[in-house]
């Protein structure tokens, strides 16, 4: 069996756990990592891979995982599906999705590549399922309850900001789909608090939610990536009301993400040309070995 070459760009938490799940997969290889300190002071468990600044320094990429944040992930794709290279990534801004699609969907077709955005567990798996509820029950109402826990997305954008030394954001649910978000920070010399606070409730991550953001002196202290979900829906299946599903979930954030876009990459190498999100594509085709197999062991 040919192996599915793969590198990692972008090497935080999430790539550090796609690292794994790639080792872990049967039908993979680590084609290298792409980090913006190339080799220098590269981790321990990346001494037998090719690490490297840029992606064209690689040898016979078949698929990039963008472990990048989700801003700079257009950009990322667009220069990546135009080598050549399918991608994968977990672009998190559900609002952006669309516009997203249709960017990187034009870019792909022109390079007869394929690109799988928004990859993660929500948007991304925590999607197929609500796209399967809505099928089987076509009137109703969805409520998706995350937390409590650490948004890896919304974290990354606190500390953009400016001012923000080190940052954690957590997302209480208080139901029906509706969220808290708490922020916890610290800040740089010559910052002042109100000042800082205000841009992170002005940023489009936190803008729709009612954000707390409080001033600690260590984040560390607090940091915990556990997350999870409740997801629910109550609907009606033909004529017959009260029809209700729920699905939980509790889990290491980073850690779901990677394997995730793992399964996603596997994927990819099985799509036709152009950009896709998960509900789109066969969850057969995220699965390794032979399809027939699976059938007889699944259905």
């Amino acid at each position: 069996m040919k192996k599915v070459r793969a590198a990692i760009v972008g090497y935080g938490n999430i790539g550090h756990f796609v690292l794994e799940a790639l080792q872990a997969a049967p039908d993979f290889e680590i084609a290298g990592v792409v980090r913006r300190a190339g080799a220098e002071n590269r981790p321990a468990e990346l001494s037998e891979y090719s690490v490297v600044k840029d992606i064209k320094e690689l040898k016979d990429v078949d698929v990039a995982i963008l472990c990048t944040p989700t801003r700079s992930v257009e950009k990322y794709a667009k220069e990546i599906l135009a080598l050549g290279i399918h991608t994968v990534d977990s672009f998190d801004i559900h609002t952006g999705i669309p516009a997203l699609r249709r960017t990187l969907d034009a870019e792909a077709k022109a390079h007869n590549t394929v690109s799988i955005i928004s990859a993660g567990w929500d948007p991304g798996s925590d999607s197929v399922v609500r796209t399967l509820l809505e099928a089987i029950a076509p009137k109703g109402i969805t409520y998706t309850n995350f937390g409590p826990g650490m948004s890896m997305g919304h974290t990354v954008a606190v500390k953009a900001i400016e001012g923000v030394k080190a940052a954690l954001s957590m997302t209480i649910p208080t139901g029906t789909g509706i969220h808290r978000r708490m922020v916890y920070i610290e800040l740089n010399d010559g910052y002042e608090f109100d000042k800082v606070a205000a841009a992170i409730k002005a940023d489009p991550y936190f803008v729709n939610d009612e954000t707390h953001v409080k001033l600690v002196p260590s984040v560390d202290a607090l940091l915990d990536m556990g997350h999870g979900v409740n997801l629910t829906r109550k609907g009606v299946s033909g004529k017959t009301q009260n029809q209700l599903f729920e699905f939980n979930m509790r889990i290491n954030n980073p850690a779901l993400t990677a394997q995730v876009l793992v399964c996603v990459a596997r994927a990819a190498m099985r799509q036709q040309p152009g950009c896709y999100t998960m509900v789109e594509i066969p969850v057969i085709d995220l699965l390794p070995g032979d399809r027939e197999e699976w059938i007889a062991h699944l259905v």
